[in-house]
């Protein structure tokens, strides 16, 4: 899709949230699953010497630097990630191609228990490279990827996506612009 002499609403970052558990289905979430609860299991016992807590709460609750353990768990995650090819997973466009670059993610145990792996569930926040937000239509964010505003103003066309809303899909950062609405 081309766009010509359109103003832009500003730049902005999105953020998508992937959630992943015992019940993820593909092939990919599965392996990160097992992956990091063998690498929160292996870490936990460094914080845990005495078996005295079994869940991700109780060490956090009790253990100085439990903390740490969303940090620790993740190195066993950072392959996988690059398995994306510093591409969103989930995230689509109009043609249901996954389309939204990434350079910068946050990992984070949501729960865990080094007793029973089932209740292990971690989070994946992505954070988009900057778009260029031109429009919503019909609950889907007309976007332009980099920072296109110049061309736009001067009338150029430019290459856009339509990315659709979806749930644990955000607008992490928002910068408006101010260039389009100068007289």
């Amino acid at each position: 899709m081309e766009v010509a002499n359109c103003m832009a609403k500003g730049l902005v970052q999105l953020s998508y949230c992937k959630i992943i558990d015992s019940s993820s289905s593909t092939p990919w979430e599965k392996v990160v699953f097992d992956e990091t609860y063998q690498e929160f299991f292996m870490q936990a016992q460094l914080y845990n010497q005495e078996n005295k807590y079994q869940t991700f709460q109780e060490l956090l609750d009790n253990v100085d630097k439990a903390e740490r353990l969303h940090y620790l768990t993740s190195r066993a995650a950072l392959g996988y990630l690059k398995q994306l090819n510093q591409t969103i997973p989930n995230v689509v466009n109009a043609f249901r191609q996954v389309c939204l670059p990434f350079t910068q993610f946050k990992f984070e145990i949501l729960a865990s228990n080094v007793t029973r792996k089932e209740t292990h569930k971690i989070a994946i926040y992505f954070y988009s490279n900057p778009l260029t937000w031109i429009d919503t239509i019909d609950g889907q964010l007309l976007v332009a990827y980099g920072d296109q505003r110049a061309a736009l103003q001067a009338g150029e066309q430019v290459n856009t996506d339509l990315i659709a809303l979806q749930p644990y899909l955000s607008i992490w950062s928002y910068q408006f612009d101010a260039i389009s609405t100068t007289p």
